[in-house]
């Protein structure tokens, strides 16, 4: 479920980073052109590669740093859940899996009790822990 959720969130990334680079390119096109008006209350319309070339190189390095982050960002995310998380095949039949949890004392509360509920489903079966938590000596 949690890789299925990672790719889903790489596609609208890589969407998302799409039109971002498209919108970039564009905005790039149109960045040789610009309009003037003279003293006398002319105006017109001129046209710069110069400064066209310029925001096209720009926009395409802009676009490819882009693209490349969200690359790294989509192959990070998968190694971390990769190493974190237990696989199927992981555990046999018979076998367990054990761990600890730690919860920070209270301290924002004004050293009132806090309530956890942890809810862990294993197949049909539905396992609710509810946890209260005081300061250490009460």
């Amino acid at each position: 479920m949690l890789v299925q959720e990672e790719k889903n969130r790489q596609v609208a990334a890589a969407l998302l980073t799409g039109v971002a680079a498209a919108g970039n390119a564009y905005s790039a096109s149109r960045a040789g052109y610009g309009h003037y008006t003279t003293p006398g209350g002319r105006t017109g319309t001129f046209y710069s590669p110069t400064a066209a070339a310029i925001a096209q190189n720009n926009a395409a390095a802009q676009n490819e740093a882009m693209i490349a982050t969200t690359v790294e960002t989509g192959q990070r995310n998968m190694a971390v859940l990769e190493q974190a998380v237990i696989k199927d095949n992981t555990m046999m039949p018979g076998e367990w899996y054990g761990g600890q949890l730690h919860i920070a004392p209270p301290t924002d509360q004004g050293g009132g009790p806090k309530t956890y509920t942890i809810v862990i489903t294993v197949g049909s079966d539905r396992h609710v822990i509810d946890i209260s938590q005081g300061p250490a000596g009460v």
